[in-house]
């Protein structure tokens, strides 16, 4: 095992202490803050969503702001605003809870558009404009957005564009019954704000410069084409995977491969991501009924052009 195979598990068995029983979730988080994305949790409440993004930020040592998002949440809540100075005569600009590392966006899409607008610059610029100002966000910064499936009373649904920035979108699912009874027997309190940090700040930018470090072989380049392609010409999809889809399916690859101690990509890497990371960007033409039947045919779909795709030896 390499260092940076070490460090990386070392974080994995960290917020493992909190999470039980939900190492591919897990994984899945600590692949998206290495490849620099943003991550789209949807599961119903009380599943753990939140002490997963604030159990990874404190395994880091990282800074860390929750964000409820409500149909009245404006965009300076966000962002920040200009605040006017009467001794100096100057406004000086007041930042609002993006100015973190790790901002967990807490039912996304109960905010309204305007507002989820000035979170999709953030996300996708790393940058938030505040009259006529840019004002870039340190590194690293990742979201982690969460939404309910089931009630969308006075919900707003995110747009494909907006859908299209998160990396992977996953759910966290109800625990295993042994899993849950360790977490009925444990202590009562939050376990989250006890968590040790086991990887510091500098080591983090440094296993994020290491993924883009990690190799990708033409034939993969060529897989992830092909996987792409028969989205978008498949007979029961609308709306296929974005170019986008493909840059941010490799470098998801390439954090997957430096998790598993390679410097280099196999097959592998692009099948165990292929769902999670086009699952949300493609849409069925029977797009009606329940959220979960949606997610059920998307993914029999990407499993059949799985399994028709010629893997590269």
């Amino acid at each position: 095992m390499n260092d940076d195979q070490n460090r990386i598990a070392n974080l994995q068995k960290n917020i493992e202490r909190v999470i039980y029983g939900k190492s591919d979730v897990i994984q899945s988080a600590i692949i998206v803050l290495l490849a620099k994305g943003h991550l789209l949790i949807e599961d119903v409440p009380g599943v753990g969503k939140t002490t997963l993004a604030q159990t990874l930020a404190r395994s880091i040592d990282l800074d860390f702001k929750r964000i409820q998002f409500t149909n009245d949440l404006l965009p300076a809540d966000i962002t920040g605003v200009s605040i006017y100075d009467r001794d100096t005569k100057n406004f000086h600009f007041k930042k609002g809870p993006l100015f973190s590392n790790i901002v967990l966006a807490d039912e996304i899409n109960r905010a309204t558009p305007r507002t989820q607008s000035a979170l999709l610059e953030a996300m996708s610029e790393r940058q938030v404009s505040v009259d006529n100002h840019s004002h870039p966000l340190e590194e690293p910064f990742m979201v982690i957005a969460t939404q309910n499936p089931v009630e969308s009373h006075g919900a707003h649904p995110l747009p494909e564009s907006q859908m299209d920035r998160f990396m992977m979108c996953v759910s966290m699912g109800y625990p295993a019954p042994e899993d849950e009874r360790r977490m009925l027997s444990a202590q009562q309190g939050n376990h989250s704000q006890s968590v040790a940090s086991v990887l510091t700040t500098e080591e983090l930018l440094q296993l994020q410069n290491n993924v883009e470090q990690v190799a990708m072989d033409n034939s993969l380049t060529d897989y992830v084409l092909n996987i792409v392609s028969a989205t978008r010409n498949h007979k029961h999809l609308q709306l296929g995977v974005s170019p986008r889809g493909g840059l941010i399916l490799q470098q998801a690859a390439r954090a997957r491969a430096l998790i598993e101690g390679r410097n280099y990509c196999i097959p592998d890497d692009i099948k165990a991501l292929t769902l999670p990371v086009f699952k949300h960007r493609v849409i069925p033409f029977s797009r009606i009924g329940a959220q979960e039947n949606n997610n059920q045919e998307t993914t029999a779909i990407l499993m059949d052009i799985l399994d028709t795709i010629k893997v590269p030896l």
